[in-house]
């Protein structure tokens, strides 16, 4: 039977005519499905089940519907719980129970979508244990916990009047097709369902970016939006790709140092749970990829996650080593996938803003309209009202009439002098409204009482109408109320930053030892019994010379042979400029001797490549691998011959220049060598290494992006000074962590002043402070450590300004300048500094630097005198440029 065949609904007279060859497998066959005619194979009806199963389960029950962003399940629920709202909680069994009556599932179901809805925090208020999505503890059952509907739900979700009804799953009742949604629902809750060959996946966005969003659309401005998480932490949605497919973000738990020893995790992935995050921490610690020594988990209100590390183990390395090895780094792929029209359909998230922008606009005005012709039917019958006793028309009732129709017609010719009054036709309806009024009211009518009513009736009329004229502004109106009265504590969680992507080599802890066997050519991890190498890890990269010029570079691994005469063997970094390999090899057999220095920066696991020319013969003499470009110098020997006059000859490498590794370098000599000797050990030739500070990343970096901070030697380090009145001192390692709140990183220097504004807490004033930095290992207060003081401002200019601006009944005096070098001399950091005034200060600011010569060092050699010839100007020469100002205003 073909593919053909199966895809095809069949419906045969005759079992002769079924598809199968051979009159042994027709009878087989027809014993199975016994004899008649008219039988339908399975094949066409499973075709035909499964594509109504596939539109079954997109369209009712995965996918939401982009006009209210709701799954069936959550629709039945809120209408559910708005047909049961009396202003106070129901049981949630309650709630499940008269839901059944519209969702044609379990109660399980139905519990789960519910839970979902009120972990939320937006439409459904919760009382009970409700479960934690923090820590992934579940609700309790649903007979002890209870649930209402929201003030947020009551105001923009429901309105019987533009609700579209349709009959319920059995026809007993009726339910909403889509609620009348009057905002970006699906964007600010989410929602993630996997149908039938279909997925959709909207990540939540932030409560009120989505209402500024969709102001800016309504006043034709640019918005853009990007997600925001309940569990807070970081997001670089640089590929958000507007939540289409193809669009990923990267999302980070919020990692912070509380000493040299220990991390905490205050802020978790979004879709993670601290049990989740803390099994995949054990998992990368058992792995041998991260060094931890116990996790405390404190986590109650808010995430709480402990991580103690052993004494040798770097706290900046270690938090890399979370992000590359566990779930404190995720990525999520949305995909952005609705109902619209009873199809699927992909919609990037600006879209569904504009469409929810003008669905709400729609609404409004449908429910303008309904308003409308409310206040005009009250408006109608009011007049008539006032009418029918005013002029005494009701007296069509006392006259003696043989049948009630011909009163109401006597009514009705009542009215015809005053029809031209009204704004519609006055219909047989209206009068037996009119006339169901008892006559005994007629004594109380109050026809002033009456204008009012109209008067007002008819103010609300235009007030209704003119919104109709201004739809635009009556809806940007409508979200601004919105804001003012649901945004409270609704503010973004998570935070938008760039990630700088994170090399696994490089923070993953060495826990292999790597050996050799030079002879055989064996290297590995296996072979305890040779030649121990380096610490090294699982993941990283061995980079191998033999002694024939041939080198490869090999992933780690338990034993691996690459060839005879091993001389260099070692853990291979991609990308390091600063690593130089030294060489004096031989050209062939016979041939000059060549020297060579290279850097190594990246080349194809696995590839065979050559330090030499690649002539048959060749041979490496001497090889060095300096890892910051050091240039030693070696006294060569050469072979005695006739007429050789130079029989030693030193080689410096610091003359040779350092070129790549495909290079085939100089040659030294054209005779043969005996021997080579190191002479003198070498010295960088590469000088100080340049450090730049990334700011939208907060790292440091090699590669030349961001700010330039300086060349570093050996032993040079960074002050960094943050915003809440601490410094510390770093080494410049590029895996080190810096806090959001930094002020100024720079290159530290020992003499240099800092100058600081500071309301010191414990004083109540503003005091002023010149301070050098001492180099500590811990981080240290500049503002002391009263609880309450914070910085004012800071200043790294020489000779600093400032300017009082006073305040409160000491306003009326005038302000003052304060040179700060004649205010208060340089003290240590701890000391409190010197009150600014006495007075009340309204603003205290560094202003425009002074300009001053610096004192002459008296322990200096005296210089020598000018020659009266030479005219150049010393003052120019001698003079520095001014020094960068970082300077932070604060509200005192």
């Amino acid at each position: 039977m073909s593919a053909e065949d199966l895809d095809k609904p069949e419906e045969l007279d005759d079992i002769n005519e079924l598809p199968v060859e051979g009159s042994a497998d027709k009878e087989k066959l027809a014993k199975l499905i016994g004899d008649g005619v008219k039988k339908k194979f399975l094949s066409g009806m499973y075709k035909d089940w499964f594509l109504d199963y596939a539109s079954y389960v997109i369209l009712e029950r995965a996918v939401p519907h982009i006009y209210d962003g709701l799954k069936p399940v959550h629709r039945r629920i809120l209408h559910a719980m708005k047909r049961l709202d009396d202003g106070r909680f129901n049981k949630v069994a309650n709630i499940i129970g008269y839901t059944m009556q519209y969702h044609p599932h379990g109660d399980a179901s139905i519990g789960d979508a519910l839970v979902q809805l009120g972990q939320k925090d937006l439409l459904v208020e919760c009382q009970g244990n409700w479960g934690n999505v923090l820590t992934g503890d579940n609700a309790a059952a649903p007979r002890y916990i209870e649930a209402r509907l929201s003030k947020f739900a009551n105001d923009v979700v429901f309105n019987p009047k533009t609700t579209e009804w349709m009959r319920s799953y059995d026809g007993r009742n009726q339910e909403p097709v889509t609620l009348p949604v009057k905002f970006p629902l699906l964007l600010v809750q989410g929602v993630e369902g996997i149908a039938v060959g279909l997925a959709s996946k909207i990540l939540p966005h932030n409560f009120i970016e989505l209402i500024d969003a969709s102001i800016a659309y309504l006043k034709n401005q640019d918005f853009e939006l990007y997600p925001d998480f309940i569990t807070g932490g970081m997001a670089d949605c640089s590929r958000y790709n507007d939540g289409l497919r193809g669009g990923a973000i990267k999302v980070r738990a919020r990692i912070n140092k509380i000493d040299k020893k220990t991390l905490v995790i205050t802020e978790i992935p979004f879709g993670k749970n601290t049990a989740t995050l803390i099994e995949s921490i054990l998992k990368a610690n058992d792995k041998g990829k991260i060094k931890i020594r116990k996790i405390d988990d404190n986590t109650a209100r808010n995430v709480e996650i402990l991580i103690h590390l052993p004494a040798d183990t770097s706290p900046d390395k270690t938090i890399d080593a979370l992000y590359a090895f566990t779930d404190c780094e995720i990525s999520i792929s949305p995909n952005s996938c609705v109902i619209e029209d009873d199809r699927p359909r992909f919609v990037g998230v600006k879209e569904m803003l504009r469409i929810s922008a003008d669905k709400t606009m729609a609404l409004l005005k449908l429910e303008l309209q309904i308003k409308l012709a409310e206040l005009l039917e009250d408006w109608h019958f009011s007049s008539l009202e006032k009418i029918f006793f005013e002029e005494k028309i009701y007296r069509e009732l006392e006259k003696n009439t043989d049948t009630w129709d011909q009163i109401l017609v006597g009514i009705e010719r009542g009215f015809d002098p005053y029809r031209a009054k009204f704004r519609r036709e006055i219909v047989r309806t209206d009068i037996e409204k009119l006339t169901e009024k008892p006559v005994r009211k007629i004594s109380k009518f109050d026809i002033k009482k009456a204008d009012e009513l109209i008067k007002g009736i008819e103010a609300e009329m235009l007030t209704v109408q003119h919104n109709l004229d201004n739809l635009v502004a009556y809806t940007i109106t409508y979200y601004e109320q919105i804001k003012k009265k649901h945004s409270k504590g609704r503010e973004r969680k998570t935070e938008l930053r760039s990630f700088e992507a994170i090399q696994a080599t490089q923070v993953v802890v060495a826990n292999q030892k790597l050996y050799v066997n030079r002879e055989e050519g064996f290297f590995g991890t296996g072979l305890k019994k040779d030649e121990y190498v380096a610490d090294c890890s699982d993941i990283d990269d061995v980079i191998v010379f033999l002694k024939s010029g041939k080198y490869t570079i090999a992933k780690v691994a338990d034993k691996s042979f690459f060839g005879k005469d091993i001389i260099h063997i070692g853990v291979f970094k991609r990308n390091d400029t600063r690593t130089i390999y030294n060489a004096v090899y031989r050209d062939g057999r016979n041939g000059s001797i060549m020297i060579k220095r290279c850097a190594i920066t990246g080349i194809t696991r696995d590839k065979e490549y050559d330090i030499s020319k690649g002539t048959d013969g060749s041979q490496v003499l001497y090889m060095s691998v300096n890892p910051n470009g050091e240039a030693e110098v070696l006294k060569v020997f050469l072979k005695p011959r006739p007429k050789l006059k130079k029989p030693i000859i030193d080689l410096d490498f610091s003359t040779l220049a350092i070129k790549g590794r495909s290079s085939m370098g100089n040659i030294f000599s054209r005779y043969a060598i005996h021997k080579i000797q190191v002479k003198e050990k070498g010295v960088s030739t590469l000088g100080g290494q340049k450090i730049w500070f990334d700011a939208d990343v907060l790292r440091l970096n090699a590669d030349g992006r961001g700010k330039l901070l300086g060349e570093f030697g050996a032993n040079d380090k960074l002050v960094v000074f943050y915003k809440r009145g601490i410094y510390s001192i770093t080494s410049y390692e590029t895996s080190n962590h810096y806090d959001d709140d930094l002020l100024l990183i720079e290159k530290f220097d020992a003499v240099k002043v800092y100058s600081v504004l500071f309301f010191d807490a414990e004083q109540s004033f503003v005091y002023l402070k010149r301070f050098s930095v001492e180099v500590i290992d811990k981080p240290q207060s500049f503002i002391g450590d009263a609880s309450g003081s914070y910085l004012v401002e800071f200043s790294t200019d020489a000779w600093p300004q400032v300017e009082i601006v006073f305040g409160g009944s000491y306003a009326h005096r005038l302000n003052e300048l304060v040179d700060v070098s004649e205010f208060i001399g340089v003290k240590s950091f701890r000391a409190r500094g010197k009150r600014l005034t006495p007075y009340q200060i309204g603003e205290a600011k560094f202003v425009e630097p002074l300009q001053k010569e610096e004192p002459l060092d008296e322990s200096a050699e005296e210089p020598m005198e000018q020659d009266p010839s030479d005219s150049g100007d010393e003052s120019d020469s001698d003079s520095d440029s001014d020094g960068e100002t970082t300077q932070m205003s604060l509200e005192i």
